[in-house]
């Protein structure tokens, strides 16, 4: 398929064996290009002796560690057709994941982040407060993946401010005056979720500032590690946050930098959701076999959308529950499940998380 067919396609729209037979005709599609393309790709691939030519099931199909793009610059281009290069979250000390995308797949991205958002929230772009400082926006042609995250949400506005100061305090006169400009119209909030948590939580409630966000939705992301480590719980979040400004449409999404564009969003039902563009496939750890339905393992991740670099098809450093396929309340069908948390001595390297580490 060509993109303007698939991007055609409604994101949850597709059953399991339609979507299998998509993705599975385009990640060995994707597979090949990378062999031939990339040439650490193509040597690890040989090395464990895997054959290309043939087409098979994405579920066979050779992934990569996603620590290897912290060690490696892995390239399908040529150095002087990279327009971005994308840099994961990391602690002090830490090295980080470079991604390099190529006009072609920085397009595919944004729309495919585009067709997700849209289906949730609706083509109508929307005023936007941004929960963190504009600090964070630095070298365009850099990206962090907090940066990248609020610049990649920023395009469904039609207004928008930051609600922290270049010091990370909260701008009460900004926020008022902002929602006084759009009294009565849906608000779209977007932040990572530590940050909303000690940066604007805990200002609205020391402070006694209590905006009305009635109206607004909050999209979250980047790590729970620091708020579980405060006893902070997904639903004690949001309770917490209906309680100082009445928020009540609090969504969270997965999603890391080396896979850009495929975001995993939280339904009404609380669940994370694989979109037509992505899969994840849960593998035991003591042989990467596949996990049933409810048995906790290593998070795989699966996306159409790399072609600049071979992060198509990845193995996470997280574990997660596989719940169930076409069959979640919301009405959407494929995959949908949820995040266990970090795998035992694996780095921290959610924005939340990372954030929070170096500001201790």
């Amino acid at each position: 398929m060509n993109d303007d067919s698939y991007f055609a396609i409604p994101p949850y729209s597709l059953n399991k064996e339609s979507k299998h037979a998509l993705l599975s005709e385009t990640l060995n599609s994707l597979t090949r290009h990378h062999y031939q393309a990339c040439w650490q790709y193509r040597r690890i691939i040989d090395a464990i002796q895997f054959d290309t030519t043939p087409s098979r099931s994405y579920y066979d199909l050779p992934f990569l560690p996603v620590r290897l793009f912290k060690e490696y610059d892995l390239l399908s281009i040529d150095k002087a057709a990279v327009i971005k290069t994308m840099t994961s979250s990391g602690t002090s000390g830490q090295q980080v994941s470079r991604i390099f995308l190529d006009s072609a797949t920085a397009v595919r991205q944004t729309k495919a982040l585009s067709k997700i958002v849209a289906s949730y929230f609706g083509q109508k772009r929307l005023p936007m407060l941004i929960l963190d400082s504009s600090a964070v926006i630095e070298n365009r042609a850099m990206f962090s993946a907090r940066s990248a995250g609020i610049l990649g949400f920023s395009m469904f506005s039609c207004d928008r401010i930051y609600a922290l100061d270049e010091n990370m305090n909260l701008d009460g006169e900004g926020i008022a005056a902002f929602l006084e400009k759009h009294e009565g119209k849906n608000i779209l909030l977007f932040g990572f979720t530590f940050i909303i948590w000690q940066h604007f939580y805990k200002e609205l409630k020391r402070t006694g500032f209590r905006p009305d966000l009635s109206k607004g939705t909050i999209l979250h992301g980047g790590g729970w590690k620091k708020l579980a480590d405060q006893a902070v719980s997904p639903t004690a979040f949001k309770k917490a946050l209906h309680e100082v400004c009445g928020i009540q449409r609090v969504y969270d999404y997965y999603g890391m930098i080396e896979q850009t564009g495929s975001i995993y969003m939280e339904c009404e039902c609380g669940h994370l959701h694989a979109s037509i563009f992505s899969d994840v496939i849960i593998r035991r750890a003591r042989d990467f076999s596949v996990a049933d339905i409810g048995e906790k393992g290593i998070i795989q991740v699966l996306s159409i959308l790399p072609g600049s670099y071979p992060g198509h098809s990845l193995l996470t450093e997280d574990e997660g529950v596989l719940l169930g396929e076409d069959d979640c309340p919301c009405g959407r069908l494929g995959k949908y499940f949820s995040i266990s948390g970090r795998l035992k001595n694996a780095e921290i390297r959610g924005c939340s998380d990372t954030y929070a580490d170096r500001t201790r």
